[in-house]
């Protein structure tokens, strides 16, 4: 049942999420006391007994799904899992986001999601379920704050289903058990736009200051995308928040503040250290904070002018292609996407309008019209950005739509469910069910050798359900309740079909996708999680990918050379072929090949090149090569150098020691220059480079500092080759 605010009844305790106030207990009667356990199981007085205990078992059955073979994934992302390695050594790594505890360059973002990883990794050790259990907590956390902001102007069974709609989204499923930064970004996401929704209620200052906090810590973990929503917030507020318009710009002024203050104190910081005694700024030109954040992860990602990336995307416009993927107004639905997050965006857009439509009439402060227009316009301004992008977008960038997407069906189903009697609102629920039904046939079919008899269950239970509920209001409760209950079937079977496919294999590297082999391939054809632009990384097969020859997926089209899949190091389950290719092609769906956090599968020595010569997945560190690296250690600040940073994030998880990172991700930030690297090496400070790896190493075509470092060291020093994988002992000169 909707509830309406009204500041004639709302109480202050009901303002701040407590129960209302009881009444007096008659002369003599003691009312008997809750224990703690049984307040927490009973919930609030005034809710059904089934409330609460459905809350904690939607809470305690997406901890138990996402935790389920965890460690599949290895060290998932090997880039962030250095730095966290980094920073549980090294509090000054902890605070700069540095990816070596000696502090040479940053990941190419703030560090705040590296933080609650590496903390974990302090108090538990360095293992993959303690960096990605804290992620799967922020999945839980962003379930719950759903379920609350929902719940709190909807019904329970509202709640619930925007909770359970959000954990069974696919691209959810995979970055809630990853360790990029994008599970925080959707936990403060979701947060803010719940603390907005409080202070629509009762227009109290502190919850818009609370927002901006949140925003602004949201900035620490990725940048500008923490700012998408924030013209659709401050709109929504300005207009509908209960108070005089010179408080709600006095309020939004503060809000603002509050953002610059979260996020701001760390840029400070960093901008105002001596650079001299800091590690660089990862992904800058100019080991500027402030650059990094407006150019090659701000300006650079709308536009695709990206300086030291690996490529642009489409031009401005809808239909445009590029290393990216196609731009335009239906990108969130076609074949890279589509699998990821928009099984029920069909369904989300729908009942939004339908929202909007019921609560037209509405004062202007109405608290149900603010949510639906809180959450749906950050659902919409978000999607649009994406749509439009022509920078770097990877599909599991879309997870940021899935906490708003998640709670505009829920509130839109309560909201018609309500107002079922009425012609339109059931037949608006009918078309939303109809919409998703149809709209998961398509995308399953898509991947044709998936579960194919599940697509016409999926359709057909739709069809009957959206029948029923057209004549929702003209049949009995139980009947239009079984409606009802189809109708959610089967518009979450087949994303929950993906979701228990992504939840059964590991992913790793730089690029990953959620659901079965096939899905999300730019394209749609096989290759899962494939380099941009849809063509073959190296050592990928033949004619895996979209492009043909001269247009893959390398920056000015072709492939790059010596690269393996995206599995886990660029090697296949059983062991890796002859220069990290897997037979036909690459492994799909960048998924890990299992073989634990170590990466050491059926290889004994060296090293094998990852993705894209180590640009994207790392290499695969064998028995041999830690053994070299190790000698000695503690006598060097770097045990060694390596071109790119997913290069040297392999090597130092692999040892537990710092490896330098020349360069950066893509190797080819200007860090350190050659004259800084030969002072590093005059000092004793770097033991060994390894060579080949990244964009400025071995793939040939940079004349910046990563190739001069490389050729001053093959012509000065010796040559060490440890199975296939070669290094340069730079306490040994050729002469």
């Amino acid at each position: 049942m909707t509830t309406h605010y009204d500041p004639a009844v709302h109480t202050p305790a009901e303002d701040d999420g407590g129960p209302p106030p009881e009444a007096p207990a008659p002369p003599g009667h003691h009312r008997p006391r809750r224990s703690r356990f049984g307040r927490l199981w009973r919930g609030r007085p005034e809710d059904p007994s089934w409330v609460r205990p459905a809350f904690l078992a939607l809470l305690t059955a997406t901890a138990l799904l996402y935790l389920y073979n965890l460690d599949a994934s290895g060290w998932a992302n090997s880039f962030y899992s250095a730095a966290v390695q980094a920073g549980s050594q090294s509090w000054k790594a902890f605070f700069f986001g540095s990816l070596d505890a000696g502090n040479a360059i940053t990941v190419d973002k703030p560090p705040a999601a590296l933080w609650p990883m590496a903390l974990a990794v302090r108090i538990f050790g360095l293992s993959s379920w303690s960096i990605l259990v804290p992620e799967v907590l922020m999945g839980v956390g962003t379930v719950a704050v759903v379920y609350a902001a929902v719940r709190r102007r909807f019904s329970p069974a509202a709640g619930l289903i925007a909770g359970a709609v959000l954990a069974l989204t696919p691209v959810a499923a995979l970055m809630f058990r990853f360790n990029n930064p994008d599970a925080l970004l959707a936990l403060l996401m979701s947060l803010a736009c719940y603390l907005v929704v409080r202070a629509l209620e009762d227009g109290r200052t502190k919850w818009l200051v609370w927002a901006g906090v949140a925003i602004g810590f949201a900035f620490l973990a990725k940048t500008l995308q923490a700012f998408l929503i924030l013209p659709a917030l401050a709109l929504v507020y300005g207009v509908c928040a209960p108070v005089r318009l010179r408080k709600r710009l006095g309020q939004l002024a503060l809000a603002t503040a509050a953002i610059v203050v979260s996020g701001g104190w760390w840029v400070a910081v960093v901008e105002l250290w001596p650079a001299s005694s800091r590690p660089y700024v990862g992904g800058s030109q100019n080991n500027s904070f402030l650059e990094l954040t407006f150019g090659y992860n701000g300006l650079g990602r709308l536009n695709g002018e990206e300086t030291g990336s690996v490529g642009g995307g489409g031009g401005p416009g809808g239909g445009g292609g590029g290393q990216w993927g196609e731009t335009g107004w239906d990108r969130m639905f076609n074949a890279e996407i589509g699998g990821q997050i928009s099984w029920l965006l069909p369904a989300a857009l729908i009942l939004l309008v339908a929202g909007l439509l019921a609560t037209r009439r509405a004062a202007r402060t109405d608290a149900v019209r603010a949510s639906f227009l809180v959450w749906g316009g950050s659902l919409l301004m978000t999607a649009a950005v994406f749509s439009y992008m022509a920078g770097i977008f990877h599909q599991y960038y879309t997870v940021a739509l899935a906490p708003y997407l998640a709670a505009v069906v829920g509130m839109g189903a309560a909201t018609l469910w309500e107002r079922r009697e009425r012609i339109w609102a059931s037949l608006a629920l009918a078309a939303a069910v109809t919409a998703s039904a149809a709209w998961g046939y398509v995308l399953l079919d898509r991947t044709p050798d998936y579960l194919p008899w599940l697509r016409m269950p999926v359709l057909v239970g739709g069809l009957v359900a959206a029948l029923g509920l057209v004549f929702a209001g003209r049949l009995g409760r139980r009947t239009a309740l079984a409606a009802a209950g189809l109708g959610l079937v089967a518009s979450l079977a087949a994303p929950t079909a993906y979701t228990l496919s992504t939840l059964r294999e590991g992913h790793s590297g730089s690029i990953v996708t959620a659901g079965p082999s096939g899905a999300g391939m730019r394209g749609g054809g096989p290759g899962g999680g494939g380099f941009p632009g849809g063509g073959n990384a190296p050592g990928q097969g033949q004619g895996q990918g979209q492009g043909g020859p001269g247009t893959g997926g390398f920056p000015g089209g072709g492939t790059a050379p010596g690269t393996g899949g995206n599995n886990q190091n660029g090697q296949t389950p059983n062991g890796q072929t002859p220069n990290g290719q897997a037979p036909n092609g690459q492994m799909p769906n960048g998924r890990s090949n299992q073989n634990g956090p170590t990466g050491e599968g059926g290889r004994t020595g060296g090293a094998g090149g990852g993705g894209m010569g180590g640009l994207l997945n790392g290499a695969e560190v064998g028995s041999e090569a830690k053994k070299l690296l190790e000698a000695d250690a503690d006598s060097y600040t770097w045990v060694a150098a390596a071109i790119g940073s997913q290069n040297a994030a392999s090597y130092q998880l692999g040892t537990g020691e710092p490896v330098m990172a020349i360069g950066g991700f893509n190797g080819t930030d200007p860090s350190p220059t050659l004259a800084q690297f030969k002072k590093y090496v005059a000092d004793g400070r770097i033991h060994y480079f390894i060579a080949g790896g990244g964009m400025g190493g071995g793939m040939g075509g940079d004349s910046g500092a990563a190739s001069q470092i490389t050729s001053w060291v093959e012509a000065t020093f010796k040559e060490v080759t440890v199975g296939s994988a070669t290094f340069y002992d730079l306490t040994s000169p050729t002469d």
